[in-house]
């Protein structure tokens, strides 16, 4: 089995060799690496995109905005991710953006589940009716997950969620009760032993 770091390293060099600069290499090695830290097909998705590339014109997209539409040819998905990633925080303003006609989707997601972790929020993503949580780059929790991953995606709607509690305040108001059960009221006893309490002057 090949460890993650020669993973990353291979992915990093093979990007390389296949026309991407160093920087660019090396945001595609991590991001490749934490698919398959995740169980999710990153070498597959990117050796079928390199044999593509090399017989297919890709478009690239350096500045996002709300609705990003490529009429004639499917955007890379690495320019794409790494343009997200450097847009992060400008792009979470946005809430959700939108984008059509993307060259392995797979590959694109994993830069998203990088973003995550930079702005500190959930990511929800469709890939046309496919669901796909992104959770700070801890996990990645989709519909689809044994399924095969699309080759091309007609439409990527991504969704930057608001940080919410997962409980409603009654629930939190029952347990945070049932905690105080735990609490130890203070005693002479813990008064005396508190700091500084029964210190001896030796001079």
């Amino acid at each position: 089995m090949k460890s993650l770091s020669e993973i990353e390293t291979t992915a990093k060099r093979a990007s390389k060799a296949a026309g991407y600069s160093w920087g660019v290499s090396e945001e595609t090695g991590k991001s490749i690496r934490l698919l398959e830290l995740f169980s999710l097909p990153g070498i597959k998705h990117l050796n079928e995109y390199f044999n593509h590339k090399n017989k297919s014109k890709f478009e690239n997209l350096n500045l996002i905005s709300e609705n990003n539409f490529s009429s004639n040819n499917p955007y890379c998905p690495i320019t794409l991710g790494v343009s997200f990633l450097d847009q992060i925080n400008i792009l979470e303003n946005l809430k959700k953006i939108e984008f059509k006609n993307v060259a392995y989707p797979i590959i694109f997601i994993s830069f998203i589940s990088r973003s995550s972790e930079i702005i500190g929020k959930k990511i929800y993503v469709k890939i046309d009716e496919k669901k796909i949580l992104l959770n700070l780059n801890v996990n990645i929790c989709s519909n689809f997950i044994d399924k095969e991953f699309p080759k091309i995606a007609n439409t990527i709607e991504v969704n930057l969620l608001e940080n919410e509690d997962n409980f409603t305040d009654s629930e939190w108001n029952n347990l945070y009760k049932l905690s105080e059960e735990t609490f130890v009221e203070e005693s002479d006893s813990l008064k005396e032993g508190a700091a500084g309490a029964g210190l001896t002057d030796n001079d």
